[in-house]
């Protein structure tokens, strides 16, 4: 038993199918006896049936307790309703094809706004299925809503009290974990500056540094490793999901912060504003995984980091000598080298060398990465604040929807998701309308037909639809193959039997254990063949008509198969790969839009001739529809099986890139919206520098999303130019320099904002080959597969 258990982790780790597939084997077969023996009515032990089997082996709701049992109660009460709905329908054949299409489009298209959603699909599907594909004259349905809630009743109590399963929160605790580490790694770091980089200090450093990458990257595989987006129209689930990018961007900003350095000037208040933000991530870190209800120590953490802050940019803006006068020979002296005898003169100009530029440059390299770093942990504490105001709220706040302060409705969430995937491009969207259309087809034609058991068609169509063609035709093949296999096992069952149903009652709970359990300890096939012996025990239970009825359930789940297949080909021929390319195409466009949005935004803020500038809320708004459409496509493509012709880590960089993308351009927001100190100084010269930069950077990014879309290639990447330091150097020099000849907060700013820029024209590096690769692939019109072969399912 002990050695059934290992092996059976090693397949379903945290036993979930076992749990499912037990509950199931219990609460099934006892309600169908109900319904049959004791109540003595066939539709309400077949929906009561249905009723469990969906409500049990197809939705595993995770959360706590009370979010699980109030997601089951959701399922019910939806299912009802489509009960309702799919009785109504099936009274005439066009009716119950037009409903079909109708209900199926918006049953997946739903899943876009939450992820309980998206996994109840298939169970409310089910529900409407089911009725929709039995026909029956309205007096029919209150016996089948009686099986459906009794079944609902039963399965709610059954999540409670048979085998309850643990919380499962995994991406609240991995973002912790993640957050703690990242602390660590930082507090390491200024060990290391004020230690002065000794070898025992650096190793552990660098011991720290690969420990968090390592929680960064199972924080990844968690959030990518379900088949949906992990989030909910809850408050918390909304606000949690925001830190996976900031915290990979955060990892990044560490990475490119250089552990051996000069000592500098400013380095006591660069390193006064890293222990600020990491205590603020340790509280963070420590909040998130407890959830305690620790806002007031939050906020006044994000107090000092502000304070650290501003006391580092009035360091660094006292110390930036945008002049380095040269030194004349004072009268009566002979050399300059005796002290006091040379005095400082503006007029003489600044020291143009190159080593002089670089200098200035390099002095403020230390104070952006910690502005950089400050900016992305300051907005991961706010959200962790958010999430746990949200999850710690009264029980009557949540019934009127009550919002923490800076949190929208989660109605206004749902618009702006859905609304985020009513475009071309959208994956989701072609599954839905795929999956819609297939379903409505197996309707269709299994009322066309004439075919014996319809049901089973639309079933088969629903259990082996996938994202694309290619897939849907090798769920078919396992689909048809284990149908095959349940038949002869089921067959053989129910000759060996005969007439002598109690045998079947016996057999009916393992075969249900067993179709639970082996798509997760086996495979899909193995799983179609347990459902289909299932159904063969239950058809011969309620009218016992031998091997024959499972002949009839392989022709009628093959017609559904070849419906699967004919509407993958129609509505998405070409699979993940290029749908993810087109995806990475429009995300990348969206992000350079944003922000050219946000440089230009930063650059009229400082300037009081200006008009007043308005935030690129547009184009901000855009891009994270964009993002959250590309992370839909990118959960297709780790889904796809087959082989691929681009490493899954060439893939993940481009992702990363666009979240990095976005972000750099909420940062630049972020430093111009606190800047307060206007003046009407002409500053013609220094904006134009950081506009120039900033187009010729966005100009690279739209290209390379043309190139991913099919048009055009992805242009060389941008090299660094010392001539745009000296002509921005000059430009800030001419327009923002203080009276004695150090540079203002607001030029401090500038070359911040330059720097910013530059930080998004570096990661060009990491994304040229992957996108060149991505882009000759959509122009060969190849598919993009992962090179290496997927785990068996």
């Amino acid at each position: 038993m002990v050695n059934v258990l290992t092996w059976l982790r090693t397949r379903d780790a945290d036993l979930s199918a076992l749990r499912r597939a037990a509950r199931a084997a219990i609460v099934m077969p006892a309600l169908f006896a109900l319904g049959d023996k004791v109540i003595g009515n066939p539709t309400i032990a077949t929906f009561a049936s249905f009723g469990a089997l969906s409500g049990l082996l197809f939705v595993d709701f995770s959360g706590a307790m009370a979010q699980r049992l109030a997601a089951q109660a959701g399922l019910v009460a939806a299912g009802a309703a489509l009960v309702c709905v799919g009785t109504l329908a099936s009274q005439q054949a066009w009716l119950a094809v037009v409903a079909t299409l109708v209900v199926g489009f918006l049953v997946l298209f739903a899943g876009v706004v939450s992820s309980v959603l998206a996994s109840a699909s298939t169970a409310l599907l089910v529900a409407f299925v089911l009725p929709v594909t039995l026909p029956a004259p309205v007096s029919q349905l209150p016996d089948r809503l009686a099986g459906w809630l009794l079944a609902g009743a039963c399965t709610v109590l059954a999540v409670g009290v048979l085998w309850p399963a643990p919380r499962r929160e995994p991406l609240r605790l991995a973002t912790a974990q993640a957050c703690a580490l990242l602390a660590r790694r930082l507090r390491a770091e200024v060990d290391c500056v004020r230690g002065g980089f000794g070898p025992v200090g650096a190793a552990e450093y660098k011991a720290l540094a690969d420990e968090a990458r390592a929680a960064v990257a199972r924080l990844r595989t968690s959030f990518f490793g379900a088949p949906y987006r992990p989030t909910g129209l809850s408050t918390s689930a909304r606000t949690l999901v925001r830190l996976v990018d900031q915290i990979v961007w955060l990892d990044a900003i560490l990475e490119r912060m250089p552990l051996e350095q000069e000592p500098g000037p400013t380095d006591a208040v660069v390193c006064d504003v890293k222990i600020a933000a990491a205590v603020l991530l340790e509280h963070g870190a420590d909040t998130l995984e407890s959830v305690a209800d620790d806002a007031g120590r939050l906020e006044s953490d994000l107090r000092r980091l502000e304070e650290a802050r501003e006391a580092m940019e009035a360091a660094v803006t006292g110390d930036l000598p945008l002049h380095r006068p040269r030194r004349r020979p004072v009268a009566g002296h002979d050399t300059p080298d005796t002290p006091g005898t040379a005095v400082a003169s503006a007029e003489d100009g600044p020291d143009d060398t190159p080593d002089a530029m670089a200098g200035i440059l390099g002095s403020l390299e230390p104070s952006f990465r910690a502005q950089e770093m400050s900016f992305a942990i300051s907005a991961m504490a706010t959200n962790i604040g958010l999430t746990v105001a949200a999850r710690r709220r009264s029980w009557w706040d949540h019934v009127i929807g009550r919002q923490p302060a800076g949190v929208s409705s989660p109605l206004a969430s749902a618009q702006e998701r859905a609304g985020a995937h009513v475009e071309p491009h959208s994956v989701w969207l072609h599954n839905s309308v795929r999956g819609a259309i297939a379903l409505a087809l197996a309707v269709l034609l299994a009322e066309s037909t004439g075919v014996q058991h319809s049901f089973w068609v639309v079933l088969g169509t629903l259990a082996v639809l996938r994202s694309n063609a290619l897939s849907t035709g090798q769920n078919a093949l396992r689909g048809l193959l284990g149908t095959g296999i349940g038949f002869i096992i089921g067959g053989g069952i129910v000759y060996a039997v005969g007439t002598h149903t109690t045998a079947l009652w016996v057999l009916l709970p393992f075969a249900v254990a067993f179709a639970g359990l082996a798509p997760a300890a086996f495979s899909f096939a193995a799983g179609q063949a347990g459902f289909t012996t299932v159904l063969l025990i239950l058809y011969n239970i309620i009218e016992p008509e031998g091997w024959r009825i499972g002949l009839v359930r392989v022709e009628d789940v093959a017609i559904g198969c070849a419906v699967s297949l004919v509407a993958g080909a129609l509505f998405w021929p070409r699979g993940a790969g290029p749908a993810l390319s087109q995806a990475l195409a429009d995300a990348f466009a969206d992000g350079a839009r944003y922000l050219r949005g946000a440089i230009e935004y930063g650059v009229a803020r400082c300037d009081a001739s200006l008009p007043s500038p308005a935030r690129p809320e547009d184009e901000r708004r855009r891009a994270a529809a964009a993002s959250r459409r590309l992370d839909d496509a990118f959960r297709g493509f780790l889904a796809e099986r087959g082989t691929k012709h681009i490493p899954l880590a060439d893939v993940t960089t481009l992702v990363t890139g666009v979240a990095a993308l976005r972000l750099t351009a909420d940062a630049i927001q972020d430093l111009w919206a606190r800047e307060t100190v206007l003046s009407d100084e002409d500053r013609t010269a220094a904006r134009g520098e950081i506009l120039w930069a900033g187009t010729l950077l966005v100009d690279w990014y739209e290209a390379t999303a043309r190139a991913l879309a099919g048009s055009g290639v992805v242009p060389e990447r941008i090299a660094h130019s010392a001539e745009s330091d000296r002509r921005l150097l000059d430009a800030v020099r001419r327009d923002l320099t203080a009276d004695d000849g150090r540079g203002t907060s607001t030029a401090v700013k500038m070359i911040w904002t330059f720097d910013h820029i530059d930080a998004a024209r570096r990661l060009q590096a990491a994304l040229l080959r992957p996108a060149r690769a991505a882009a000759g692939l959509h122009r060969t019109r190849r598919t993009l597969r992962p090179r290496t072969r997927p785990e068996p399912a």
